[in-house]
């Protein structure tokens, strides 16, 4: 897409080159910081060596691989120990993981780097640099964060660069062993090999591996893969089958309480004061205590008082047995119908942020000649929760002077953090233990309930307590997906071509209020999420303005599942529906010829719609498109509606992700990002009445059942390009698909979420 590109942005964009100026003369030309080798040693055991920062070799040839990354049901305990096993060349089978300790070689670059607001089609200078300096800033940051589908997309480089400077390093130590030339050894199977039929283990050669001069490091073309690209079983399965994998909740630390806790039910109240004398009398209390004063304005997490006791149940009934006065705060009179009206106000009265702009604004405006028909329409999607299924806990322990924190969290950094912050301790005096999450979604990147655990755990004469919240607390004080409010305009020729394109949303700013809780940052600046999915879409319209009003939140916000995309999309695809409806044209023949200049998504879109065929009698098939976290998807919706109902039975999801690392983690990830934006898009919506969350569990926050979900088919695009994102970009095409179907079913243009008839 070419034309005018938007000047706030680039005064943006350079403002914070030139504010950077200082750091960037002298350190900027450093070479990057390496991500090989870190500061602290591989955490190995049983006599095996660390090679570098990632790969460890014990004498058995059992490969150690440092996980950085969370595993939450997307395949990370798979897919990036294939990266090391391709360029080491040994069977997966022999490779373990072990947890990664907090260390800048491990932080994940890709996410920030793709937090940057350029469009997709932007090229020069500006971008590079940008890139260029984000890239580095992030490498001396070291965040190690899961999320923005990023993991396979970060490591991609360094654990392959990391497997095969092992490699290196064993063909070095076995050609010195031999007096032969490096050159003339092979490996395989986790042996170095040479000509003449001599071979040794790499188990035998790790220790003498560790001094060798390693020549230099090559990595494998893509024709030389032998794991990746090919389906491998996911390596978590069996002890999620047979219950031995240990999640958050699983941890059973010796001398173990339990708290529940009572947190004000409107947003931003405080204890005023509670009477516990009934919970005190309850079997298996220990201790009731008001944890406010510890986590202040600091942490992020809300006031409140727990109970401690010596089972969840005993600790959760004398919990609700509380007599807890509050103080609701300014905040007792909060509506989502307030919040819907200040955000019309905001797009009536303020200009925004202009992410994108592109050809002549008169034609946008519909000021030009030629402008035969306008379409207008404002789209809304409410707030979301996360509603992961395992409930939100953590464990934690504080003693002598110590912190041991047991937790499924997205933000092993940030945890360790808050939690020393909240002890009163020094960072280095924290040990953390990352588990497997039960999902996570986004809502484990906050660390409330780490820094609630510590604070609790401060007040447990040393034992150890697990805070674990109901649904109820949950749902009701979640850090949830931004309500929005979105309008579009578009100029039509009498040929139904369009000639204008404008949008322009409202929101509150995610980013804003994740950096100020976990990095104490002032908010300020533009938020790409706010309008991801609406100002970098690849539609070709040679005349365009893309805007965005942040609206300040007296709600909490957090990162949920596509960010977003999740509702942008949804604005962005129905509206697209719309203008093809006003041009007279078939959906997909009106996208395609949008996406002349885009083939790889022409593509994908054709894929889908030709694996769907035709649909069946009394259904209809919706069509989207997205591209998100660097990924192209097409989902074909095939929809009933029966009365009220909305039905959807099949959903075909075309991606293209670049190289697909493990095809069928792919399929997986596919089908459970449409299953989760059918959710959200069929039901999930969270009220505000009087500053209080209405809705408290699954009975009014539902999710798809098994009898409501559909038959997923996914087509994966053969690419040799570099992978990109997986986990997330299959949520955000399911609600325009399903709500473009129901226009054709019905005549009814469904303009927001949940879709209800």
């Amino acid at each position: 897409m070419q034309g005018v590109k938007n000047t706030s942005r680039r005064r943006f964009l350079l403002g914070g080159v030139a504010v950077t100026g200082a750091l960037v003369v002298g350190w900027g030309v450093m070479p990057p910081r390496q991500r090989l080798n870190a500061a602290l040693p591989l955490p190995v055991h049983d006599g095996s060596v660390a090679l570098n920062g990632w790969v460890g070799i014990g004498k058995d040839g059992t490969v150690t691989v440092a996980m950085p990354r969370s595993e939450m049901g997307q395949g990370v305990y798979t897919a990036l120990p294939m990266l090391v096993a391709e360029e080491l060349d040994v069977p997966l089978s022999a490779v373990q993981v072990v947890q990664a300790p907090i260390d800048k070689i491990f932080g994940n670059i890709a996410m920030l780097k793709d937090g940057l607001p350029f469009h997709p089609d932007d090229t020069g200078r500006l971008k590079a640099t940008v890139s260029w300096i984000v890239g580095k800033v992030a490498r001396e940051l070291g965040l190690m964060i899961t999320g923005g589908s990023s993991s396979v997309k970060d490591a991609w480089e360094p654990m392959r660069e990391a497997g095969a400077a092992a490699r290196a390093m064993l063909v070095a130590a076995a050609a010195a062993e031999w007096s032969v030339r490096p050159e003339d050894c092979y490996t395989g199977n986790g042996f170095v090999a040479h000509a003449d039929g001599r071979r040794l283990a790499y188990g035998a050669l790790a220790e003498r591996a560790v001094t060798a001069a390693p020549g230099e490091v090559r990595l494998k073309s893509p024709e030389q893969f032998k794991l990746i690209g090919h389906p491998q079983p996911r390596r978590d399965t069996p002890s999620k089958v047979n219950g031995s994998a240990i999640f958050g909740i699983d941890v059973r630390p010796t001398g173990m309480l339990y708290a529940a806790v009572r947190m004000s039910p409107v947003i931003g109240g405080t204890v005023a004061g509670v009477n516990s004398a009934a919970a005190l009398k309850m079997p298996g209390v220990v201790k009731v205590v008001d944890y406010s004063s510890a986590l202040a304005e600091k942490t992020g997490a809300g006031a409140g008082v727990a109970v401690i006791a010596r089972s969840y149940w005993q600790a959760r009934q004398a919990a609700l047995a509380l007599d807890v006065q509050w103080h609701d705060g300014p905040l007792a009179g909060l509506s989502s119908a307030a919040i819907y009206a200040g955000f019309a106000h905001q797009l009536d009265s303020e200009d925004g942020y202009a992410y994108y702009k592109a050809g002549d604004m008169n034609v946008v405006e519909g000021k030009a000649a030629g402008v035969a028909n306008t379409v207008n329409a404002e789209y809304r999607a409410p707030y979301l929760a996360h509603a992961a299924m395992e409930p939100i806990n953590c464990t934690a322990q504080v003693k002598g002077g110590k912190v041991r924190v047991w937790a499924p969290t997205q933000s092993p950094g940030f945890a360790v953090d808050v939690a020393a912050k909240v002890a009163g301790v020094a960072a280095g005096d924290v040990e953390l233990h990352v588990t497997m999450l039960g999902g996570g979604f986004g809502r484990r990147l906050d660390v409330d309930m780490i820094a609630q655990a510590v604070a609790i755990a401060r007040q447990a004469d040393g034992h150890p307590v697990q805070l674990i919240w109901s649904r109820e607390d949950d749902t009701m004080h979640d850090v949830y997906r931004p309500a929005a409010l979105a309008r579009f305009s578009a100029t039509l020729d009498a040929q139904g071509n369009v000639l204008g394109y404008d949008n322009k949303s409202a929101s509150g700013a995610i980013s804003h209020q994740f950096f100020k809780r976990n990095l104490g940052l002032p908010p300020g600046g533009p938020d790409k999420t706010t309008a991801e999915g609406e100002f970098d879409m690849q539609y070709h319209f040679p005349n365009q303005r893309i805007r965005h009003v942040i609206v300040d939140s007296a709600v909490p916000l957090g990162y949920w599942r596509s960010v977003g995309h999740s509702h942008n999309a949804f604005f962005k695809e129905s509206f697209i529906d719309e203008l093809a409806h006003a041009a007279g044209k078939d959906g997909v023949a009106f996208r395609r010829g949008l996406l002349l200049q885009h083939p790889r998504h022409l593509a994908v879109l054709n894929a889908a719609v030709a694996k769907a065929g035709k649909a069946p009698a009394g259904r209809a098939h919706g069509v989207a498109l997205h591209q998100s976290f660097g990924t192209i998807v097409a989902q074909v919706a095939e929809v009933s509606v029966e009365g009220t109902e909305i039905r959807v039975h099949r959903v075909v999801c075309a991606v293209d992700c670049g190289l697909a690392v493990n095809p069928n983690i792919i399929a997986q990830q596919a089908e459970s990002g449409v299953l989760f934006g059918l959710s959200a898009a069929l039901f999930g919506e969270v009220t505000i009445r009087e500053g209080k969350v209405e809705q408290t569990n699954f009975h009014d926050y539902p999710v798809v059942r098994l009898n409501q979900a559909p038959e997923v088919d996914t087509i994966i695009m053969p690419s040799a390009a570099h992978p990109e994102g997986m986990g997330e970009p299959a949520t955000p095409p399911i609600a325009p698909a399903v709500a473009n179907a129901v226009f054709k079913l019905t005549g009814k243009r469904l303009r927001s979420l949940p879709l209800k008839l």
